[in-house]
C-alpha cells in the first residue's frame, strides 16, 4: 500500500478515520486468520526445518487479540470523540493508542526475526511463501496504519481541529 500521508495531510480528521477503518481495521480483520491459519500449517508441516518460523503462529494470534481490542476502543470511543468535534479531550485514549502501537511495533520486529524479513528458505512450498509474502503486506499495512493515526490524525486532533 502506497504511503497514505500524501493524501492525508491537509484532509479533514473525519475523512482520515472513513479512510483508515476499511483500509487498515477490516483488512487487518482478515488478513490476520488467514496468517494465522498458514502458519500454523507450516510450523505443523515442516517443525523439522531449521528455518520453520516455530511460534509465528502465536505471535499473529497475539498480534491479532491486541488489535481486535485496540481496533475496538478506536471505533467506539477515540475515533466518536474526534468526529464529535472534542479531540483536546482525547489525550489520555490518544497515549494509550500509541502506547499500544509501540508495542505492535515490537511485534512486527519479531516477526521480521521470526522470517528472515519475510525471506522464505530456497524451495520452500506455497504455504510458505505466500505466508510470507502476506505477512509482509500485513507489516507494511500496519507499519502505514500507525504512521497515519501517530503523525497526522492524532496530533491534529489534540490541536482542535475539528472533523
Amino acid at each position: 500500500m502506497s504511503n497514505p500521508t500524501h493524501h492525508f495531510n491537509d484532509a479533514p480528521l473525519g475523512q482520515i478515520i472513513d479512510f483508515i477503518l476499511p483500509n487498515f481495521h477490516d483488512k487487518h480483520r482478515t488478513q490476520l486468520p488467514e496468517l494465522i491459519a498458514m502458519a500454523e500449517k507450516v510450523e505443523s508441516r515442516h517443525a523439522d526445518s531449521p528455518a520453520c518460523p516455530k511460534g509465528l503462529a502465536t505471535l499473529l494470534r497475539k498480534i491479532y487479540d491486541d488489535l481486535v481490542h485496540h481496533m475496538m476502543k478506536e471505533e467506539q470511543i477515540l475515533f466518536p470523540l474526534i468526529k464529535s468535534g472534542r479531540g483536546p479531550m482525547a489525550a489520555a485514549p490518544i497515549s494509550v493508542m500509541e502506547a499500544e502501537h509501540d508495542e505492535a511495533n515490537n511485534d512486527l520486529a519479531q516477526i521480521q526475526q521470526l522470517t528472515n524479513h519475510f525471506t522464505a528458505p530456497e524451495g520452500a512450498c506455497n504455504t510458505w511463501l505466500n505466508l510470507y509474502q502476506g505477512t509482509k503486506a500485513f507489516a507494511e499495512d500496519l507499519v502505514a496504519h500507525v504512521h497515519l493515526e501517530n503523525e497526522i490524525l492524532f496530533p491534529r486532533a489534540l490541536k482542535g481541529e475539528q472533523p
